[in-house]
């Protein structure tokens, strides 16, 4: 009589993602939508645990996170050599091989300690030195392109030890081969995107597109296309931890490839008043296997008229922080709001922008206005829906 085997369940295991600031409910969504356990959302991130399976969807599939770390350990501390034992204990060369190059990471809030660099030297030291005394080697150090990444966070009391699963940064998609000065990171235009209501299947129109971000993130989202599948192979960090599940990744991936829908045109189009701006935005589009499915020209925005009936424009002025010229946006402030009442009847129009005074420059009142940061510059993302008798003065 043959033997019933049972597998034991699989082992969860705790995570925290990081995103940018303003995004963390979406985030949860994303992190709901692969099954993940125990979701609690901090500020600048969202804390979960889930199965190897989970972390490696997470990083295939969500659109927010910006990166995705295991925790591995965490206590209370008083100085450096606390930390270091911290670090110490962990059996390291269980977790990666000796041949991989390694860098560490600190982040503090409050701490007591004075040096970052020095406690960043002791949690190297710690790994070196567990390394050393079980192998006979020690790992080498790389700040520019580590095999693997670990971080140390610090608060007032506790210390937390993280492995990055990530490796590069998930909002890196591979899709951008040239870039415009101050780019928008592509988790926060994703973000940007559900957040102005915008859908797959939406008319959606970015006229000050750049290098095209919001474009090829929508077009990613039509496609079904998962942003983790355009990294190289080998492009995550758990691809180099000991216990790395090739068939499971394999079979993730092909599931992930085998959603993707095929169309012949999206209903997505993009300007910019720079040829340049035009010109790399075109080069993104087609190294993403984009470049026939949206519509790119150059214009001003002064000028262009809506590409559809209704829809969504979603866009990142280059102004505020880029253009400082207080009299030519007491100008232009004017004028947009003016062809915006008179042409885009219909439209939800969406800034993102550092400047407060764009609302009252515009003439129009904000149904929304959400906190967002693109890296440490806080923004706000207006929303001012366009109907018949919006040529209003606040």
């Amino acid at each position: 009589m043959a033997t019933l085997v049972r597998k034991a369940p699989p082992r969860n295991e705790q995570f925290f993602a990081p995103c940018p600031r303003g995004l963390e409910p979406l985030l949860a969504e994303d992190l709901a939508g692969v099954e993940a356990g125990n979701i609690q959302i901090v500020p600048s991130g969202v804390g979960f645990t889930g199965s190897w399976e989970t972390c490696y969807r997470v990083n295939l599939e969500s659109r927010i996170a910006t990166r995705v770390l295991w925790r591995l350990a965490g206590g209370p501390y008083r100085n450096e050599t606390d930390v270091y034992r911290l670090a110490y204990d962990i059996p390291w060369p269980r977790l990666f091989a000796v041949d991989n190059t390694i860098r560490v990471y600190v982040t503090a809030q409050r701490s007591p300690l004075k040096s970052l660099e020095y406690i960043t030297l002791k949690v190297k030291d710690a790994v070196c030195d567990r390394f050393r005394d079980e192998t006979g080697s020690r790992p080498s150090i790389n700040t520019k392109e580590p095999d693997i990444r670990i971080h140390l966070f610090l608060n007032e009391q506790q210390a937390t030890l993280y492995l990055d699963t990530s490796g590069e940064p998930l909002y890196q998609r591979g899709h951008k081969v040239a870039k415009v000065e101050a780019p928008l990171k592509e988790n926060l235009a994703a973000g940007i995107l559900r957040l102005s209501g915008w859908k797959p299947g939406m008319a959606l129109f970015d006229p000050m597109c750049g290098s095209g971000t919001f474009l090829l993130e929508a077009a990613q989202m039509s496609l079904g296309d998962a942003p983790g599948l355009s990294r190289d192979a080998g492009g995550f960090g758990f691809q180099r931890l000991k216990h790395f599940d090739a068939a499971l990744w394999k079979r993730l991936r092909f599931e992930a490839a085998d959603n993707r829908i095929s169309v012949g045109s999206l209903p997505i189009w993009g300007s910019d008043i720079s040829a340049d701006a035009v010109s790399r935005a075109r080069q993104n589009l087609a190294h993403a296997g984009y470049d026939d499915l949206i519509q790119l020209g150059q214009a001003d925005l002064l000028q262009v008229s809506p590409p559809a009936p209704e829809g969504v424009m979603v866009t990142n002025p280059p102004y505020g922080e880029r253009l400082s010229d207080d009299d030519y946006l007491a100008q232009f402030y004017p004028k947009l709001g003016s062809v915006l009442k008179q042409r885009f009847a219909g439209w939800t129009c969406c800034f993102l922008t550092a400047d407060e005074r764009l609302p009252k420059g515009l003439g129009l009142k904000p149904k929304r206005k959400t906190p967002l940061f693109n890296g440490n510059l806080e923004c706000r993302l207006y929303t001012f829906p366009m109907v018949a008798g919006t040529a209003r003065n606040l």
